[in-house]
């Protein structure tokens, strides 16, 4: 299979459609030595991105949680994603944002004279998790703990924090899991790496309090499709020893969709009716 770097296709960047092979930038980008880069996943289906402007709107916020401005505006960002999945011919494809900042006067921690940059790439991604997402993915517990928000702007889809998410990803996936759930600085139950978490008890769930991580669209979106139905959902601080008495469990991202979760480190969940349910909503959904 082909890198990401040698494929075929159309990437947007600042303003114009770059071969895929072509679509590069300088060795000393601020972005690659300080993690000065803000990102958004996405996901088409049947030609149409969803939430794709709530997912604009975030980019531009976590830029200015970095402290910088994307040079052009949501609309425009709009638009260049429907560009890109007419140049590349897809319909259902995972679509890409990136913004940094580049190489330019400053080489130091400070880069405020350095130009902004915006990319916007797209290409076919299945299933995030793979078969877990019928049979309930395996999560590690990571060894690292997401940070306080007095030491990092936790609400920001940025770059920079996902380096934990690299390392605990890479240590579950030797260990056969699928990915890994992080506590948080207090000890409480967080996130996984690149989704949010649900579990059941006697018909009603709970989540962690989105209070030191990202308050994910799909998450949101799912809450909201719970509330509808009448069905009980507690936004609050769990505690790791209260994994045991979960029945059900499930990730929710844009690129994990629903997944239903089968085991976190010693505990077991089933794969039960209100996580399939959660999971054919939401598939509904994207698609209607």
């Amino acid at each position: 299979m082909a890198g990401y770097d040698d494929r075929d296709g159309q990437i947007w960047m600042d303003g114009q459609m770059v071969d895929w092979r072509q679509a590069n930038v300088h060795i000393l980008s601020h972005a690659m030595h300080y993690a000065s880069s803000v990102f958004e996943g996405e996901r088409a289906y049947n030609g149409k991105i969803f939430l794709s402007r709530e997912h604009s709107e975030r980019l531009h916020f976590s830029a200015g949680e970095l402290d910088f401005q994307i040079p052009y505006t949501v609309d425009e960002i709009e638009a260049a994603k429907q560009q890109v999945l007419t140049a590349n011919g897809l319909t259902d494809a995972y679509v890409r944002a990136v913004a940094w900042r580049g190489a330019g006067e400053d080489m130091g921690v400070s880069s405020a004279r350095n130009p902004v940059h915006l990319a916007i790439a797209a290409w076919e991604w299945g299933s995030y998790y793979g078969d877990a997402k019928y049979k309930g993915a395996k999560i590690d517990i990571s060894k690292w703990k997401r940070p306080s928000p007095e030491t990092i702007p936790v609400h920001a889809k940025a770059a920079g924090l996902y380096m934990i998410c690299t390392t605990s990803k890479h240590a579950a996936e030797a260990k056969g899991c699928s990915d890994a759930l992080f506590m948080d600085y207090r000890g409480y139950v967080a996130e996984c790496t690149g989704a949010n978490i649900f579990f059941v008890k006697d018909g009603e769930v709970h989540t962690p309090k989105a209070d030191v991580f990202l308050n994910g669209l799909t998450r949101q979106t799912v809450i909201g499709r719970l509330q509808d139905k009448q069905i009980k959902v507690h936004e609050r601080v769990i505690m790791p020893d209260e994994l045991e008495s979960f029945e059900q469990c499930w990730l929710t991202g844009t690129a994990a969709e629903v997944t239903p979760v089968g085991q976190i480190g010693d505990y077991n969940f089933e794969v039960g009716a209100l996580c399939r349910d959660v999971a054919e909503d939401y598939e509904q959904l994207v698609r209607a």
